[in-house]
């Protein structure tokens, strides 16, 4: 009974092997190649989304308004 662990742990032991070396003579590539303003961008775009929402809203309060105050006038 004691060789079943001892053979499972030499199996595990042979499935495991050293990585892959890389070729020297290939030169490393960046991981990241974001520009240094993306960052600013990403959270510009929702903030100039959000401002042009809340301009079409207060347009469209600014005109609802007038119609109210046009209709209150005319009764």
């Amino acid at each position: 009974m004691p060789r079943v662990p001892a053979v499972a742990l030499l199996a595990l032991l042979a499935a495991c092997s050293k990585p892959e070396v890389p070729e020297r003579d290939t030169p490393v590539e960046p991981q990241a190649s974001a520009r240094h303003d993306d960052l600013k961008r990403a959270i510009d775009a929702p903030l100039r989304k959000a401002r042009g929402a809340q301009d079409a809203v207060d347009a469209a309060a600014k005109a609802q308004d007038a119609a109210i105050e046009q209709a209150e006038a005319g009764s």
